[in-house]
């Protein structure tokens, strides 16, 4: 009971180092972006906390280190984003050329519509699968909610800068007559698309840059279970609280070197322009 008690209170502490991390640095670690992003990232933070739980007790009970147990939870929940992520970002690419694609059914639907509100019911059964669901959602909302709130509902859903400029284009179409709808959408829909195509480009670029990444990663690792299956005695001088302050400084580097790697291998997305413009609910005439 001692042991799990220590092992949570390890994964605590790891915690609290993250959070420590992120306030230095500026960035969220643990909150995620509204809509979308909100709801993958909060549905996968349970089984990373467990895996470093996990981690943290494994690590306590093989060499019965505070900072080891430490090190391995926060190594537990990094990891997998900094190693992995190549799903997460074809899943971007193909919501990027989603939004481009429906872009373009409603521009194409709206010559053959009624209205703006029509044209956009009629894309819920062939919209692109990656954002099907929302645009569902949306055509849903239309039986209670004004045209203009249900885009903007669905912009959120959306969570993609393309995505708000698309939509600002629509609420201000649906609030005021819009001269020339099918050239801007035309125009938005070729803009959505050449975000895409960069993202492929930046992606295989940085290709290389993650890959020395998981090498040197996997290196580090490597050594360091085998010194501790091979050559235990090796290591036993970090067993004293100067070797647990030595362990701290070490593992803290290779922290540092690992993020360094992480964020040059990132793309930095541009501000949504619902928040440039003050919020979504500014969307319209008077902006």
């Amino acid at each position: 009971m001692s042991t799990l008690v220590l092992a949570a209170l390890v994964a605590g502490a790891a915690l609290g180092l993250l959070l420590i991390v992120a306030g230095l640095v500026g960035r969220q670690i643990l909150d995620a972006p509204s809509g979308y992003f909100r709801r993958v990232q909060a549905s996968a933070l349970l089984p990373k906390v467990a895996a470093a739980a996990v981690a943290a007790l494994v690590a306590l009970a093989a060499t019965g280190w505070l900072v080891g147990g430490i090190m391995a939870a926060v190594a537990a929940f990094v990891l997998p984003g900094i190693l992995g992520g190549k799903a997460a970002r074809q899943q971007a690419i193909d919501r990027t050329e989603a939004i481009a694609s429906w872009t373009e059914m409603v521009r194409d639907s709206i010559v053959a519509a009624s209205g703006l509100e029509e044209a956009i019911v009629a894309t819920a059964p062939v919209a692109p699968t990656p954002i099907s669901t929302e645009v569902r959602t949306m055509v849903r909302r239309l039986d209670h909610e004004r045209l203009p709130e249900a885009l903007v509902a669905f912009g959120e859903d959306l969570d993609h800068p393309s995505g708000d400029l698309v939509v600002a284009a629509l609420v201000i179409a649906s609030r005021m007559e819009a001269s020339d709808l099918s050239g801007l959408l035309s125009r938005l829909a070729e803009a959505t698309r050449g975000e895409a195509r960069m993202r492929i480009r930046v992606e295989v670029g940085r290709t290389r840059v993650r890959t020395a990444t998981k090498v040197i990663v996997g290196v580090v690792i490597a050594a360091v279970v085998f010194l501790a299956v091979a050559n235990r005695d090796y290591l036993t001088v970090y067993d004293s609280v100067g070797g647990q302050v030595m362990l701290a400084i070490v593992g803290g580097i290779f922290a540092l070197g690992g993020w360094l790697l992480s964020r040059m291998a990132e793309i930095d997305l541009p501000e949504r322009f619902t928040a440039r413009a003050g919020g979504p609910t500014h969307i319209g005439p008077g902006t």
